[in-house]
């Protein structure tokens, strides 16, 4: 029997900097070996889910059912069953990828899971909520997610001062990236004062790219113009460049005396972006777009299966193609500010349908659940 191996496109990828992780977790994935054959030969080191995933994976197939007519003899209610269900194939997958947490550190082997979207606003009940999952999955390779909101903000520092590693979701703008780091810090500062290792303390900072051009393209098919409709397809990759120009300043080429300076005396790590929402929506762009025009050390790109697939079939990996790029990506948005494009409203929109569409598929969930509850009682 052959060793499996690594396709050179994402081992590539991977070596120049990028962790490729699964955007997409289910029981079938874990039962069948198919986790652990992305693991092997498409550099998979880590997962990401979200309600929407875990609403399609209860839909498709019948892995949940025997454990649902448990749960339901038990008396369990919608929100016991789908807190039992998603954290127990979490923990599973972070068993899987065990090896490639120790491998790296404690870096990569990371998976994801996410509060409860309804309480995207409700900053104590996000922390209480973050700190009970923790608890259940119990796997240090665990990674939380929470909303970029406002209110998510001052969970994700207060999440942290917990010593839990925390995946910064839904961040659209430049100037939440912003935000979002410095709770990263003053969540390291409080963990240190609470006599936390901040060294096991780890996070990302999921960047959402696809949306992005999404919605700027549709506003300048509006405006029509030729000036409008030749920037179409730019604002993603822009927007992305310049989060990252962000991080570097706050945390490559900071000066000794920076906050995270200090922090990493005591043993911090970076907050790595991560690229989320990369499947290509536009079948006019390449499907490998916001894979290889995003490659930078020291981050993620978290992908569904077909864009694995894709890259591994023709994704060109030519090295580096973030740094030094912020005044290129500067001088996009300001050709979009020209043309009538209002970026903050571009933003603050894709946060409010980002929130939406998760309570959305939450709520779907929910209805899913209760069904399988319904017919285990039967």
């Amino acid at each position: 029997m052959s060793t499996p191996t690594q396709n050179p496109n994402l081992a590539a990828l991977s070596a120049a900097g990028v962790s490729v992780w699964l955007d997409d977790l289910s029981r079938s994935r874990l039962t069948t070996g198919n986790l652990a054959e992305l693991i092997a030969t498409r550099s998979v080191v880590g997962i990401t889910t979200n309600p929407t995933i875990f609403q399609k994976a209860l839909a498709e197939g019948d892995l949940y059912d025997a454990q649902i007519a448990e749960l339901a003899a038990r008396g369990a209610d919608v929100d016991a069953t789908i807190r039992t269900a998603t954290t127990d194939d979490v923990r599973d997958a972070c068993d899987v990828l065990a090896p490639q947490w120790e491998a790296s550190g404690g870096v990569d082997g990371r998976v994801s899971i996410e509060v409860d979207p309804r309480l995207a606003h409700e900053t104590d009940k996000t922390v209480a909520q973050a700190v009970e999952l923790w608890k259940i999955v119990d796997r240090p390779n665990l990674f939380i997610k929470i909303p970029a909101t406002k209110e998510g903000v001052p969970a994700i520092t207060a999440t942290l001062a917990e010593g839990i590693s925390v995946n910064v979701t839904l961040i659209f703008s430049v100037q939440r990236h912003r935000e979002v780091m410095e709770a990263f810090l003053a969540g390291l500062e409080a963990a240190r004062t609470a006599g936390h290792d901040i060294s096991q303390i780890h996070s990302v900072a999921s960047f959402f790219v696809s949306r992005v051009d999404t919605e700027v393209d549709s506003r300048l098919e509006k405006i029509g113009t030729p000036d409008a409709l030749a920037l179409r397809g730019q604002a993603g990759v822009a927007n992305a460049r310049l989060a990252y120009a962000a991080y570097q300043e706050v945390f490559e080429n900071a000066p000794t005396n920076s906050r995270f300076a200090a922090l990493a005396e005591a043993g911090a790590r970076v907050q790595r972006p991560l690229w989320a929402s990369t499947g290509v929506k536009n079948p006019d762009y390449p499907d490998t777009l916001y894979v290889t025009e995003l490659v930078a050390p020291n981050t993620v790109n978290t992908m569904p299966e077909k864009t694995i697939e894709a890259v591994a079939d023709h994704g060109a990996i030519s090295g580096d193609t973030v740094s030094g790029t912020a005044a290129a990506a500067g001088k996009v948005f300001d050709q979009l500010a020209g043309v009538g494009i209002d970026l903050v409203d571009v933003f603050e929109l894709l946060e409010v349908e980002g929130v939406r569409k998760f309570e959305d598929s939450w709520a779907e969930l929910s209805t899913e659940t209760q069904a399988h509850l319904d017919a285990a009682g039967k």
